[in-house]
């Protein structure tokens, strides 16, 4: 198995980076700018960056994003423009290697601040404020909820984007006082009907969509947003297994819980307090956990992913 990528140094202006991705601005040749959205290896948990990474884990990313995107190109337009690494300008062909499969040229767009959730079933944040109020985001909920029951309708959650630390989950009210009515409206409207759209082609393929979040963003001069960032991947989505689905507790997701897991016993010993620097994973967690990614990619696309081919 390769090494993990976990920090790239790409001779590109503007260089950023997130707890998974690097982003670059890239110079075209009609003299615009693209953004180029790398997703390395790296591993977050409670918002903290762990020491090492899954290696692969950007490319089976990337991929997914490449599946769903694909798929609801009709039905929203969105920021890509290639996945191609030899449409990148400027890259050396080591620098191409090293990237190959895990990266996004995108157009750059203005990034609406507000990530939009879609819940169809009450877990995660949205189980913690229904216990402690009964709702989630100003929305009341019926009575006698369990934890990762199914409700009869989605509901659409608005967060904050915050620059470091969790999101702040806020209404729809006051999402509209951030960013305006009329784009909260579209954007609520396209998460419902995409979470939708997932939520059914996931089931045929015996995975449950528990929720799923969305970034949106404007091109230069346009009014309506397009979809940005990455989406329907474990990152960004909640997945489950339909036939382990059990009422009443935590379930098996196709994500990083095996992580989540492993740092709580280190917490629970004292040996770590959720603060920077993350600890380094053992190795059967790595492998665990990157089962589980390439689990969700083969089961939601029918195909498996060979990352040595990368």
């Amino acid at each position: 198995m390769k090494e993990a990528l976990l920090r790239t140094e790409l001779d590109l202006p503007n260089r950023r980076s997130g707890k998974v991705r690097d982003l670059y601005d890239v110079p075209m040749a009609d003299g615009s700018h693209a953004v180029l959205i790398v997703a390395t290896d790296r591993i977050s948990a409670f918002d903290v960056v762990m020491a090492n990474g899954l290696p692969g884990k950007g490319i089976v990313l990337t991929q997914l994003s490449r599946f769903w995107f694909d798929k609801f190109k009709d039905v929203i337009p969105n920021h890509l423009i290639s996945m191609d690494v030899m449409d990148v300008p400027g890259l050396t062909d080591a620098a191409r290697h090293v990237l190959d499969g895990r990266i996004m040229l995108c157009r750059k767009a203005e990034i609406l601040p507000i990530e939009c959730i879609a819940r169809g079933y009450i877990t995660g944040s949205g189980w913690v404020d229904y216990q402690s109020s009964g709702s989630v985001c100003g929305q009341i909920l019926p009575t006698g909820l369990r934890n990762s029951d199914r409700l009869a309708e989605p509901i659409f959650t608005p967060a904050t984007k915050a620059a470091s630390g969790h999101d702040q989950n806020i209404s729809f009210e006051e999402a509209v006082a951030v960013i305006g009515e009329s784009h909260m409206r579209f954007m609520r409207k396209t998460t419902l009907d995409l979470y939708a759209r997932a939520r059914d082609y996931a089931a045929s393929r015996g995975i449950l969509l528990a929720d799923t979040k969305f970034e949106f963003g404007l091109l230069p001069g346009a009014t309506t947003p397009i979809l940005v960032d990455e989406i329907f991947t474990p990152d960004s989505s909640r997945f489950w297994p339909a036939d382990d689905w059990e009422l009443g507790r935590e379930q098996r997701s196709f994500d990083k819980q095996i992580v989540r897991n492993y740092l709580e016993t280190l917490v629970k010993a004292g040996r770590w307090d959720k603060t920077p620097p993350g600890p380094r994973l053992p190795e059967d967690v790595i492998e665990r956990t990157l089962a589980r990614y390439l689990e969700a990619h083969e089961r939601l696309t029918g195909a498996a992913l060979d990352l040595s081919k990368y």
